[in-house]
Order: structure tokens, then sequence, then C-alpha cells
């Protein structure tokens, strides 16, 4: 696979809790050279992001991060004003402790309320597959497609292990025609890059892939 196809579906990604002002930049710079999806970054540096960015690369930011027990009026306000700050795109964790109580119900109104605090921005719905059982991955599919959400996400890449490749396959095979799968944590080459597109992730977080473009000049 080409390496600017394989980029272009990356959601390069900064979200360190040590990241600089400058880390941000760097990373705006090279998402805007190597041709990004978007750059992810912390809530906190979204306006200046966007201001820097200038429209060249997408911006998107996390909200319930990282692990997603804010309550739902806390979600739906990080994801308002992300908005009002320029985000493009919003990446919410769910509330993982209602999922395991099979609170279905709660889960699906949060996600729809924090869809419509995004304002027409796309929606990431981060699961943490990592800590489900594959019954509650199922059930997600089916909730994420139900909550008119773009996109089905795999992983913080703050837990204990990131996307498998079977875990994007379950979700080609359960998610709605209309939403999108994006694969994050631990996607460490080019190699896992192409596996997982081939499964059927249209987007991928990681900050490794551009990493390597660059190392390997690859562009």
């Amino acid at each position: 696979m080409d390496i600017r196809e394989i980029l272009s579906k990356c959601d390069h990604t900064q979200l360190s809790v040590t990241a600089t002002w400058e880390d941000i930049k760097a990373l705006i710079d090279d998402g805007i050279a190597y041709g990004t999806a978007s750059v992810c970054i912390p809530p906190c540096y979204v306006g200046e992001a966007k201001r820097y960015a200038a429209g060249r690369v997408a911006i998107c930011t996390v909200i319930g991060f990282p692990n997603g027990y804010h309550s739902t009026a806390a979600k739906v306000f990080e994801t308002r004003d992300a908005v009002a700050c320029g985000a493009d795109e919003i990446d919410m964790v769910i509330n993982i402790g209602d999922l395991k109580a099979k609170l279905y119900d709660k889960v699906q109104a949060e996600i729809e309320a924090v869809r419509a605090a995004c304002g027409g921005k796309i929606l990431k719905v981060i699961i943490e597959t990592c800590l489900l059982t594959e019954e509650e991955k199922i059930r997600m599919c089916e909730i994420v497609t139900a909550a008119k959400a773009d996109f089905i996400k795999t992983s913080t890449g703050f837990s204990k292990a990131g996307a498998t490749r079977e875990d994007v396959a379950l979700f080609k095979k359960h998610v709605g025609k209309n939403v999108k799968i994006k694969a994050a944590g631990g996607i460490a080459s080019i190699r896992d890059a192409e596996d997982f597109i081939a499964l059927g992730a249209d987007r991928l977080g990681t900050s490794r892939i551009v990493k390597i473009a660059k190392e390997e000049h690859l562009l």
C-alpha cells in the first residue's frame, strides 16, 4: 500500500500528559507535511492549534479521556468547548461502568448527547476493547450504530492494551454500514497499519507511522 494512502488515514496523535505547546506545534507541522487525516491533541491546545494550523490539517481532540467516567454533562460541556475553540473531530470515551452494568440505553443516550454537542463535527466513540468481553464489544457496535456516531474506536492507548486485528474484524462484522472504524493503540509498523486497513479500519490513531515515514525517508 502506498505510504501516502496510509498517512491519509492516520490521526497523528500526541496525548502525553507532559506535552507542551512546542510538542503540539511539531505534531501539527508533521501532520501538514505528511498529509495525515488529522492531528489528535489534548483539549487545552485546540484553540491555539486551530489558529496555527490555519486549515492545513484537521484538529481532533478527546472528551472524557482517558477513563470515560466523567458525567454526561461534563462530556457535553467539554465537547461544546472544544468545538467552540475550533475542533473538527471529537473522540469521546464511553462510560465503561455503565456498559458493564448493562445500562445500554444510558450509554447510547450519552453518545447521542455528545453527538448533538458536536454540531455536525465528526464523532468517534472509544469503547476500550481491552476491558470488554466479546458480547460487550458487539453490543457497543450496535449502540454506536444506533446513536449515529461517525466512528467506533478501539482504544485510548492509555489502558492495558490497544487495537487488535481480531477486534477490528469483529467491528467490521457487527457495526452498521454508516459507521467507520478507527484502530488506535500499539500500531507500531507499516505492516500493522496495512493489516488494520485491510481488515476495515478507516482511521488509525498513531504517532509512529509519521515517525517511520520520516526516519525511512518514505516521502
